[in-house]
């Protein structure tokens, strides 16, 4: 009955990995032909375009442990591959999670309305900036990955094999209490470039609130961009907030099985909930209108 139900729950993440390649390899497909056609790419083309590929690499991590945990289980016998797919999971998450940030805030200084010098400053500025900062976050989330790679003991997962012996036992559980403790401490430090995205929402909601009562008293009947344009950035901005909390309690759910044994079918459901995180690409695609007529012309050269 285990093994129809991994076998269930391989098969799922496997459309679920399909359909996240797919839209993610457009978005960066579609932006790094333009950037080939015009010699020239825009900030929010390089961080769509950053953004897909950080979430490739994601979607890859996690189905090559999703697939290894399942049919593999013993090539975790020691630390070192797990040191190795553990480094590059949490460098690719937090790349995921920086990167959309970077997209929130880049839609929240375009797209808002104010007139505080610090943000028109900063308006001013993003362009230029943009390289740079997903420079830093890529260093960042680099550092971040040795710290959580180098905590992690050699006899990991041999210990998971160990039974009726307490000694053994009683050690292992504290190398994995330790290591998941510091890995969770870690990667509680994406909760700032969340923070950060939701101030980017509330804010574009107010700055939303004050154009739309402008709007009321001037009284213009007439379709407003501005208006558009708000609610198509807080769309992929929610969006966001929504997948990285159910992708966040994914990730509690798996780690937290460091501290039980033979968990690998809670390790599994935790990684095919996190998948859907970086499969969701639509509400990207959809809200960019390049990327939006570009699917629209794939789609009826396939259909007609």
């Amino acid at each position: 009955m285990l093994d129809k139900v991994e076998s269930t729950l391989m098969l799922i993440a496997a459309g679920e990995f399909a359909m996240g390649i797919l839209g993610n390899a457009f978005i960066g497909l579609v932006n790094c032909m333009n950037w080939i056609k015009n010699r020239k790419i825009a900030s929010i083309d390089l961080i769509l375009t950053s953004l897909a590929i950080s979430r490739i690499c994601l979607l890859c991590i996690i189905l090559l442990d999703y697939f290894i945990l399942g049919l593999y289980p013993d090539v975790y016998t020691t630390g070192k591959k797990m040191r190795i797919i553990d480094f590059f999971w949490t460098l690719t998450n937090h790349l995921n999670v920086w990167f959309a940030t970077c997209l929130s805030i880049f839609y929240f200084l375009k797209i808002a309305n104010f007139f505080h010098p610090l943000f028109l400053w900063m308006k001013w500025k993003i362009d230029s900036a943009i390289p740079r900062i997903l420079l830093g976050c890529l260093a960042f989330s680099v550092f971040i990955s040795l710290v959580v790679s180098e905590n992690l003991n050699d006899d990991f997962r041999s210990c998971v094999k160990v039974k009726k012996k307490t000694n053994i036992t009683v050690k292992c559980r504290v190398n994995k209490a330790q290591y998941a403790s510091v890995k969770i401490c870690l990667n509680l430090l994406t909760l700032f470039p969340f923070s950060v995205s939701v101030i980017s929402f509330l804010l574009l909601l107010l700055s939303l609130w004050r154009h739309t009562r402008q709007m009321k008293v001037s009284a213009t009947g007439c379709r407003d961009p501005s208006i558009e344009a708000h609610v198509g950035a807080m769309k992929a901005v929610i969006s966001f907030l929504l997948l990285f909390i159910a992708y966040y309690l994914a990730f509690l759910v798996a780690t937290s099985s460091y501290f039980m044994p033979e968990t690998e079918l809670a390790v599994m459901i935790g990684e095919l909930i996190a998948l859907i995180y970086p499969s969701h690409s639509l509400i990207l695609i959809l809200g960019n209108n390049k990327l939006r007529q570009a699917s629209l012309r794939v789609l009826w050269k396939f259909f007609f």
